[in-house]
């Protein structure tokens, strides 16, 4: 056999391989309830003819489901029965994706993809909205997914809706009504896009120190002590933790500036002025960075206090760099702490503790006084 018959040999048979897989292959028909998806705001979903400063370009919401016909059913309290958690469609549970955090029912619903259901009664529906995934109707799911169960009304229709659909009712530029209709019942779920953002416990809570600590209470103090209870200086900063880290050297490399803390930049404020690093510094809001070295750390007192950490720092803003030598703390700390000791008249040490390291910035209160 020469080469041009093997050639041929081998395509007939890479054909009938071909013709094989074909027969394998079948093809469903339509779905007796088709999938469909509704968007807020509608025209989103058309973002490819809108013009850049079209505000509709913008999508919010968008609703993946399965519309089942009515087919002269009777469908609440028969084909859906009362009380029974319902996938609001057929087939796969439906699924509505929020492209920014919303609020409903008063919960905070952060942007993502969920599942939605509902317990359906005559004059109420109970709308569920679960984080669980990728199941096909409402049996076996599971309920300690769910993170949305809300009382919504319902309304008589006068005319018959045949398939189930799925729609959005516009009512401000903050909140907008999601509306599910079937046979002569309408259901309408609100919808606040503009949610109250409340922060989560922090991993690194804040704290605060403050020089005499007797100023943080002062209306505790006795009227003949009221004048020993000024404040002089006090810091605001958040408190890492350790949680078995290596810190300096590890999670804080040699040579990098660090913002003390965590979070927003560690804020230090003199109430009256000050000489650090022989440098007289008016009173007033700083922030306090410093440079942790393997021996000493290199503090940097500068007016950039509206900022999340050194990102983009300009050195411009330092006012001064002082360098203090560290030292090992008598045991191992934690949590970063932050203290404000005395230390002769008019004299405070504001000293940095972490893991086994701490570091001591002199402050001398008065302008006239050299650190």
């Amino acid at each position: 056999m020469n080469w041009k018959s093997t050639v041929l040999v081998l395509f007939a048979a890479l054909i009938g391989m071909t013709d094989l897989a074909a027969q394998d292959l079948k093809f469903p028909g339509m779905d007796k309830s088709p999938m469909d998806a509704a968007h807020y705001p509608r025209r989103a979903a058309f973002k490819n003819y809108l013009g850049d400063d079209d505000p509709d370009r913008t999508q919010k919401i968008k609703v993946l489901y399965c519309r089942p016909n009515k087919n002269e059913r009777v469908v609440f309290g028969k084909l859906v029965p009362w009380g029974q958690d319902w996938r609001l469609g057929a087939n796969e549970a439906t699924e509505v994706t929020f492209f920014a955090p919303v609020e409903i029912g008063g919960t905070y619903i952060g942007s993502g993809t969920y599942t939605m259901f509902a317990q359906c009664y005559p004059d109420h529906w109970i709308l569920k909205i679960s984080k669980e995934r990728f199941i096909a109707g409402a049996d076996n799911r599971d309920i300690t997914k769910d993170i949305v169960a809300v009382s919504i009304p319902t309304s008589h229709v006068p005319n018959v809706r045949e398939a189930f659909t799925i729609g959005f009712q516009k009512v401000d530029d903050g909140n907008a009504n999601m509306i599910f209709e079937w046979d002569q019942t309408r259901a309408t779920l609100p919808i606040n896009m503009n949610p109250a953002m409340m922060a989560s416990s922090d991993a690194s809570p804040m704290d605060l120190v403050q020089y005499p600590n007797s100023s943080r209470l002062r209306n505790y103090q006795k009227p003949e002590d009221l004048d020993k209870a000024v404040a002089k200086v006090r810091v605001v900063y958040s408190r890492p933790q350790m949680k078995g880290r290596e810190i300096f050297g590890g999670l804080l490399k040699h040579g990098e500036m660090w913002r003390v803390g965590a979070n927003e930049t560690t804020v230090i404020t003199f109430f009256e002025d000050v000489t650090i690093g022989g440098k007289a510094i008016k009173a007033g809001q700083y922030g306090l960075f410093a440079k942790v070295n393997e021996d000493n750390w290199e503090f940097i007192i500068h007016k950039n206090t509206q900022s999340w950490g050194n990102a983009n720092h300009d050195d411009k803003d330092n006012v001064v760099t002082v360098t203090a030598k560290t030292a090992k703390t008598p045991s191992t700390v934690e949590a970063l702490t932050i203290l404000l000791k005395e230390n002769g008249e008019n004299q405070i040490d504001l000293i940095v503790a972490w893991e086994n390291t701490m570091a001591k910035l002199p402050i001398s209160l008065g302008s006239g006084k050299k650190s």
